[in-house]
């Protein structure tokens, strides 16, 4: 099984290339306006030094979300493009799950944090005790100070923080939870896709593989260009009753 698994959620893009469950070629890269191009490149690079083909591939697999609008949007569009091009399917993932699972097989509790902006965080709460993580808090975006009230209605023991949001709730976390935050080192805070080819042969093994126009991205709230869309949107209503 040849399978392709990226992640462009964050402010860095992965990339992993794996065959028969052994990762074979790997890449972090920062993202920036030009991501899509440099993206196809890369992965292009990354099958070239591993001696495949993207006809070789049998499974294209992208982080769907929560993240960067921009990126995961972007991330998606190529990998779908990628399945159509050689009539292959797709696996979809949760970014958050791809970032606990640098701590996999770990015996604490596991809470990837992205910074969400607006005084917000995407978080969700796993445990990792085994390879594929299990939710105990499922993908979500609300207030530090909320997610750390509904951490502590599941667990009173230690729990690992991770992600660019751990970063900068940094001193909230530690001020609320004490000695029971665990902060990541930074080489653990990005994400690596050779975690989502682990996710993506889980789906291919339980029969959850997509058509490519069935992936699609995961928002947990809408994005600013929507929001300034509906507020810029006339309101007809008093047109329709008028016409009424």
């Amino acid at each position: 099984m040849k399978i392709i698994a990226i992640d462009t959620s964050t402010s860095f893009a992965t990339i992993a290339v794996a065959v028969d469950e052994q990762v074979v070629a790997e890449s972090l890269l920062n993202t920036d306006r030009t991501l899509s191009a440099r993206l196809v490149a890369e992965i292009e690079r990354l099958l070239t030094t591993a001696g495949l083909s993207f006809h070789d591939i049998d499974i294209f697999a992208a982080s769907i979300g929560p993240g960067s609008f921009t990126g995961v949007r972007g991330g998606i569009a190529v990998i779908q493009g990628l399945a159509l091009a050689t009539g292959k399917r797709c696996a979809g993932y949760s970014s958050l799950a791809l970032l606990a699972m640098n701590f996999s097989l770990s015996t604490n509790l596991i809470c990837p944090l992205l910074d969400a902006r607006k005084s917000e965080v995407y978080a969700a709460l796993f445990d990792c005790s085994s390879v594929i993580p299990a939710p105990r808090i499922t993908d979500d975006v609300l207030s530090p100070a909320k997610l750390l009230e509904r951490i502590a209605s599941v667990t009173t023991k230690q729990v690992i923080f991770v992600g660019d949001g751990a970063v900068r709730y940094h001193d909230l976390i530690a001020e609320q939870l004490g000695d029971r935050a665990i902060f990541a080192s930074y080489p653990f805070n990005s994400p690596r896709a050779a975690n989502g080819t682990l996710l993506a042969l889980r789906s291919c093994r339980c029969g959850a593989l997509l058509e490519p126009p069935h992936l699609l991205p995961l928002y947990l709230r809408a994005s600013d260009a929507e929001l300034n869309r509906s507020k810029n949107r006339p309101d007809l209503t008093g047109t329709h009753n008028a016409l009424l």
